[in-house]
């Protein structure tokens, strides 16, 4: 039966699979407490992250166990996990892999043979992903987007589920390289990692320097999890729902297509502070970061309100702004909220 306006929901096994998607997940979060104190926003950005099929950068300072999370986050899912240390001189190779040249000693035939790079697992770190130069980071478009690498013509297929985790430091900028856009857009969310509360803080003080280390178990497995995703598309979302998620990325746009004007509703603050805005993968993203979201509160319909929750972390990477913000401090993130509180949201 339609709730409220909305399209017919969840069939009775799939409702009954969401109940158990909800007590999974609360069981990995509170797992990945264990080892985690204090972020459980950020805990839960990366579950719907991973449960929406996106991609995440996460972006802090120094030493607030950004790597912890994610290692955490695969340990408690049971799926494989690897390590990528950008760095200036780090090759595309070094993360796909190559092919090498072995010799059978029993014939003594040679041929190549692919060796598979880091990029093989199911969850990927790419820890401080802007010190390594553009052409390496592009070695990671085609395995983000298409899930899939090509290495000498020839097309291998990545793990599934697969999951790339980047981190960045935002206050250390020499000898880095800013991300292109066009690798950002490819990131569900980028996810910014604050200092943690005086509280929270003793508490990380006082387990880390302690003998005692939590132990974690594995509370799902990964053919468990690609069962997850695909419920999350079949949650159903409401026309307004998606209309709301569509103007709010479009209301990001300055200007339209080849100089075309722009959306009138388009608020003067954005026209005065964004160069570029968000293009339609924000929309996608918005509305199924929703649906994860809407599962993991015990709802089988999305709401606005989940997209409203979710907005900053998708919409943030995506608006450009220029000179004029800078000088006016104002920045992404400011925007975002402004048009939140300037688009209408249905409820009902």
């Amino acid at each position: 039966m339609a709730i409220r306006g909305e399209p017919v929901g969840l069939s009775a096994d799939e409702a009954a699979a969401a109940a158990q998607l909800r007590d999974a997940s609360d069981r990995v979060l509170a797992e990945c407490g264990k080892a985690i104190v204090g972020q459980d926003a950020v805990l839960e950005f990366l579950l719907i992250a991973l449960l929406g099929q996106g991609h995440a950068l996460l972006v802090g300072v120094p030493g607030l166990a950004k790597t912890l999370m994610i290692r955490t986050l695969a340990d408690c899912m049971n799926l494989s996990f690897n390590r990528v240390q950008f760095t200036p001189d780090l090759m595309p190779s070094d993360i796909t892999g190559t092919e090498m040249l072995q010799e059978d000693r029993a014939t003594g035939q040679r041929a190549f043979r692919f060796l598979h790079g880091p990029i093989f697992a199911n969850v990927v770190l790419a820890d401080e992903i802007n010190r390594t130069p553009p052409k390496t980071q592009a070695a990671l478009l085609e395995a983000m987007q298409e899930r899939q690498v090509t290495v000498a013509g020839t097309r291998h297929r990545l793990p599934d589920p697969f999951f790339v985790l980047a981190t960045q430091n935002p206050i250390e900028q020499e000898g880095t390289y800013p991300l292109p856009e066009a690798q950002q857009d490819r990131f569900m969310f980028t996810i910014t990692v604050g200092y943690p509360s005086e509280e929270d803080e003793f508490r990380v003080i006082e387990s880390t320097t302690s003998a005692a280390r939590p132990r974690l178990d594995r509370v799902i497995a990964g053919d468990e999890l690609l069962a997850m995703q695909g419920l999350v598309r079949k949650v159903p979302a409401a026309g307004y729902v998606i209309r709301y998620a569509l103007k709010l990325s479009r209301l990001t746009r300055p200007h339209g297509q080849d100089g075309e004007p722009a959306d009138p509703d388009v608020p003067d603050f954005v026209r005065k502070y964004v160069t570029w805005g968000a293009g339609p993968r924000a929309g996608q993203n918005l509305i199924l970061a929703a649906k994860a979201r809407a599962l993991l509160r015990g709802r089988a319909y999305v709401a606005t309100e989940d997209v409203k929750a979710v907005a900053l972390p998708v919409l943030r990477h995506r608006v450009i702004t220029n000179y004029a913000a800078k000088a006016d401090g104002v920045n992404p993130d400011e925007i975002v909220r402004r048009l939140l509180k300037e688009v209408p949201a249905r409820e009902a």
